[in-house]
């Protein structure tokens, strides 16, 4: 008991350690990118922190394998680069009681990530995607920041308000747009002294009126200009581009996916079941991946083991895709990949442990028992 708290001691604390650095990278990156979606208008910089926040267990439930994976690379690289490992090889604790030391911490792991996977990240997602959604109707004016140029009507025309009210109403507006000629030349250019957006209740479509200005219409170089000064002008807009967002199944409940016979509800559920059947994959992997020679240090195998955790990933995702299109039977799904990597971490293990093909043994193995 007390080498199996040494072992859960190292590892668990590890993983917290490695997930941390993890996190903050992904978080970082994802935030970067948010940030300029605000920049650029496509989201409202009020909602970031939530977004980021609804989308952390779906970072964490991708995030904890890999972490727990490496922890355990990690922590057990150290023991046997220490020489601890051979000292408790010695007193007859042989690769198979390391083994089970670990799927038990294993199980641990993989039942924090078949709650986030299972119910908290897709309840997560949904809130996220209804603040997507709510972005989406945002029309242009909503997307405006004072001081500042933005294209309108797909790069049509232009506009700039001086100063945006809390109740949406824009000062010293100016709007500059490409006039409808024949030889394409003309502009016309409108600056006033107000300016908000209105919506049409007959066909819904939304545009800026601008009230208190003047409007210049002709072609640059040439004395035949026309200003028109208004009490209120209109100018139709065109919504924003609509948010890229996550496929429907993500933010399902996993109720509504066991209910559903649709093929992308049935990858996505087999997903989600599949992440904690990693995590224990990946610690029957991680084990014998782990052994090194003290010389070579602790990071030897690390490369390695990271490309193999990458395959595996890569499998899953290709099962995935698979499974959508229809490719192969819901019944089979992901579950051959889960068998396939089973069987190459028993034959880690029992090559560690001494077994060789036909008998075979390398001169000074053993069968895991004391050396």
């Amino acid at each position: 008991m007390i080498i199996f708290r040494y072992f859960a001691r190292n590892v668990l604390a590890s993983t917290v350690a490695v997930c941390a650095v993890l996190m903050l990278v992904i978080v970082s990156s994802r935030f970067v990118k948010y940030l300029a979606d605000a920049a650029s208008g496509k989201l409202d910089p009020s909602v970031l922190f939530a977004i980021i926040g609804y989308r952390l267990p779906g970072f964490l439930e991708l995030v904890l394998p890999l972490a727990f994976f490496l922890s355990i690379l990690l922590a057990y690289g150290q023991l046997y680069v220490d020489s601890e490992m051979t000292v408790l090889q010695s007193c007859g604790m042989g690769e198979n009681t390391f083994v089970r030391y670990t799927l038990v911490f294993a199980l641990l792991i993989a039942g924090i990530v078949a709650w986030l996977s299972l119910a908290v990240s897709p309840a997560g997602l949904a809130k996220a995607e209804e603040l997507f959604n709510a972005q989406k109707q945002r029309g242009e004016i909503e997307s405006l920041t004072p001081g500042r140029f933005y294209s309108l009507r797909a790069g049509k025309g232009v506009t700039y308000a001086e100063t945006i009210t809390p109740d949406a109403m824009m000062q010293h507006v100016f709007l500059a747009q490409g006039n409808e000629r024949a030889d394409g030349k003309g502009m016309v250019v409108v600056v006033a002294d107000k300016g908000f957006s209105r919506q049409s209740e007959q066909t819904g479509e939304r545009y800026l009126v601008l009230q208190d200005g003047l409007r210049i219409q002709g072609v640059a170089g040439r004395g035949d200009f026309q200003l028109t000064r208004f009490e209120e002008y209109g100018q139709r807009l065109d919504s924003v581009k609509p948010w890229e967002l996550r496929t429907d199944s993500d933010a399902l409940s996993t109720a509504d996916l066991m209910d559903s016979d649709d093929p992308g509800h049935r990858a996505t559920l087999q997903w989600r079941l599949s992440l904690p059947v990693l995590v224990m994959v990946v610690a029957l992997l991680a084990v014998p991946l782990s052994r090194t020679n003290p010389r070579q240090g602790k990071f030897t195998k690390v490369l390695p083991a990271i490309l193999l955790y990458v395959l595996y990933l890569l499998s899953l995702n290709a099962a995935r895709g698979a499974l959508e299109e229809g490719s192969i039977p819901p019944w089979v799904g992901m579950l051959w990949i889960h068998a396939l990597f089973i069987v190459i971490g028993l034959g880690l293990v029992a090559w560690n442990g001494g077994w060789r093909p036909l008998g075979r043994r390398l001169p000074g193995t053993s069968t895991g028992g004391a050396h």
